[in-house]
């Protein structure tokens, strides 16, 4: 008599897959996704304190991703942005 898949144990292999490393690793992640969306509503609402005190969102964007590069990265787009610029004629 075959068991029902809720009886199984947690440790029982199914088509050579423990269940309970695949349930565990699932779990993980939603649990990290739930985060992840806390995470974001959390950001969304600082975002939203910075407008309403007069800053540019669109500019702290730009500043946080800057920040997330390397200095010599940075250095050299800026140089290029300034040489583009004067070709221009900007």
């Amino acid at each position: 008599m075959a068991l029902d898949t809720k009886e199984r144990p947690a440790t029982t292999e199914t088509g050579g897959i423990a269940a309970d490393r695949l349930r565990s690793i699932i779990e993980r992640v939603e649990r990290l996704e739930e985060e992840r969306r806390a995470l974001g509503s959390d950001i969304k609402d600082i975002f939203a304190e910075a407008k309403s005190a007069g800053f540019d969102v669109k500019v702290l964007r730009q500043v946080i991703r800057i920040r997330k590069q390397e200095p010599a990265d940075v250095e050299e787009q800026e140089t290029l942005l300034d040489l583009y610029r004067r070709a221009l004629g900007m």
